[in-house]
């Protein structure tokens, strides 16, 4: 393991702002680089920002913040195969650990005790063709899908999605956020109820707390 390395954006310990675990204290390894361009994205500094780092490194790192919560997060963290002895490490040190994906890679490699929390990406993203289908078949109650919404239509397409693949019973959580600035929340809160769909709606929890900071948080 120690020879291997990771480009990594940042390292950073805040409150869980998304998924079912929002609220608790969390350490973020953010990986540089992403296969995708979504319309919406909030993190495009991940793109190529970053530093090579030897993985015992980054454990070391992660370990110091002596918090029992690690998410792996992007960019795209599963273009980069140290990711999975990193995940290897947090699990081996009893740490519970996230990785927040785009569901346009195979998650099928991850060690089955990470918790995966993967997007599927609407039309209104640009990216909806992306989407690897397949990858639900890796799937199981302990991991989660998020849909990001900016429309009606986005809505529309992620409760026919749920509905004709049958995601509650694959995953533990269906979550939808909305597209800050592009889609007012009470407006998906209602298209939720009316429709009577098993999601919960998701605020960046970290947006709320922090406004206007991108970074760190």
């Amino acid at each position: 393991m120690t020879s291997e390395r990771l480009h990594i954006n940042e390292i950073f310990y805040s409150i869980q702002g998304e998924s079912t675990h929002a609220g608790r204290p969390c350490v973020f390894v953010r990986l540089t680089g992403c296969n995708l361009r979504c319309k919406w994205c909030d993190t495009e500094y991940a793109f190529y920002e970053g530093r090579q780092m030897p993985i015992a490194e980054v454990a070391e790192i992660i370990r110091g913040y002596r918090c029992d919560l690690v998410e792996v997060t992007g960019g795209e963290p599963l273009l980069q195969e140290g990711v999975y002895p990193l995940a290897e490490a947090m699990l081996e040190s009893g740490q519970t650990v996230m990785i927040e994906t785009s569901g346009a890679v195979d998650v099928g490699r991850l060690d089955p005790r990470v918790i995966k929390i993967m997007d599927l990406k609407c039309p209104g993203s640009g990216e909806c063709e992306r989407n690897l289908w397949s990858n639900l078949d890796h799937l199981t109650r302990r991991d989660e899908i998020k849909f990001v919404v900016a429309d009606r239509a986005d809505y529309q397409w992620a409760r026919d999605a749920i509905v004709a693949r049958d995601l509650a019973r694959r995953v533990g959580a269906l979550l939808m956020s909305p597209v800050l600035g592009q889609l007012a929340p009470a407006a998906l809160a209602a298209w939720i109820l009316e429709d009577r769909i098993p999601a919960r709606l998701q605020m960046q929890m970290h947006k709320q707390i922090w406004p206007g900071i991108s970074r760190g948080v």
